[in-house]
């Protein structure tokens, strides 16, 4: 074919519900490749070079749907939705009245409640060029459903191209007014998805300030300078250095280890992040036109099925960088606004380029 780039699609095992899950495979000339299953939209692996060349995957994840169905411990990969992260006690007022959400997380709304958009079903039309593969994503969330008003059309595309860039197109409309903050949380580990700990990764985000959060990991509402904290991360920093300060560090104490959104510096499309990894040589470096990323070191994380790589994954075995609007921003309204009005688009951007460090190149 006179295309360099292709998709592929493969069956991925059988859903609780009896419907076979697909996984889709965007290879560039190259060779590296992204993967991605309808189930959840999940970005099930990142196949990207190290600095010696040899192929690796970046993603924690599962060789088929059952690591995914019918739970998915730690959201591994998924797109979010309605809403990313969490809302106080599951409640916000709108238009004049309380919204009740499900308390899905310790009493707090979680990524969108009981069935987000993570345990759906996508439509995916696949679109092949001479330089970039694209899979498009559709959902419709029904009015009322996990009690959000309106009727969401979604629209998530994920395109990959021959310079080892990946990008997620967030797209939304809705029929009434209603709260939308899409992203997705992939797990990275740039050595590769096998070698356990990413405390020797470096992580630079530029951000001045971040948003400090109570025992329940809700925000305050304060926009704190990161000077002189464990989360001033402008120059970069080993996350190891950062888990050093967590004993005599509240906000780490809480997360148990980073959990924390960050406040973006500038304003439209920006590179916000850089992530590399000593070992294996590879950097990636993270661009949005979102306001906020959410760092998340996999404190938390609590799997029982072996990855991809034949192990459990462990705490702390990778990292997320979720772009999103800052959490609780409902009931925050100093907070950039997440209201998406009846009839306009959401529309925000999030890429992932992929590279080795230039020292050894």
């Amino acid at each position: 074919s006179l295309l360099s780039m292709s998709i592929s699609v493969k069956p991925f095992g059988h859903l609780p519900c009896g419907c076979e899950a697909k996984l889709y495979t965007m290879t560039n000339k190259s060779g590296a490749s992204v993967s991605v299953t309808n189930y959840g939209g999940i970005l099930v692996s990142i196949i990207v070079p190290d600095k010696t060349g040899k192929m690796g995957d970046v993603l924690l994840g599962y060789d088929s749907i059952e690591g995914y169905a019918p739970v998915n411990p730690g959201y591994l990969g998924a797109l979010i939705g309605r809403y990313a992260n969490r809302i106080h006690n599951g409640r916000f007022p709108f238009h004049g009245e309380t919204i009740q959400l499900a308390q899905n997380s310790n009493g707090q709304h979680l990524h969108g409640g009981n069935v987000g958009f993570n345990a759906r079903v996508w439509d995916v039309e696949t679109r092949e060029n001479a330089d970039s593969d694209a899979l498009i994503l559709t959902l419709v969330s029904a009015d009322g459903e996990e009690n959000y008003p309106g009727e969401l059309r979604v629209t998530v595309t994920y395109r990959w191209n021959d310079k080892n860039e990946l990008s997620l197109h967030y797209e939304a409309v809705s029929d009434k007014d209603t709260l939308c903050n899409l992203t997705n949380h992939s797990y990275f580990n740039l050595e590769g998805d096998a070698f356990g700990t990413a405390a020797n990764h470096t992580v630079r985000i530029d951000a001045d300030r971040f948003t400090p959060m109570d025992k329940d990991s809700i925000p305050t509402g304060e926009l704190r300078d990161v000077t002189n904290t464990p989360f001033d991360l402008r120059a970069g920093k080993v996350l190891a250095d950062g888990f050093a300060c967590e004993k005599n560090d509240e906000q780490l104490t809480f997360g148990q280890g980073y959990d924390h959104n960050f406040v973006l510096n500038g304003a439209g499309m920006r590179e916000f992040a850089e992530v590399s990894a000593p070992v294996s040589g590879r950097v990636m470096r993270v661009s949005t036109d979102l306001p906020g990323v959410q760092l998340y070191t996999g404190n938390m994380i609590d799997c029982f099925k072996p990855g991809k790589c034949g192990r459990v994954y462990q705490k702390r075995d990778a990292l997320c960088l979720e772009t999103q609007f800052f959490p609780d921003s409902p009931n925050q309204p100093r907070f950039p606004s997440c209201i998406l009005r009846a009839g306009e688009r959401y529309d925000h951007t999030t890429r992932y380029v992929f590279s080795v460090s230039r020292e050894e190149m």
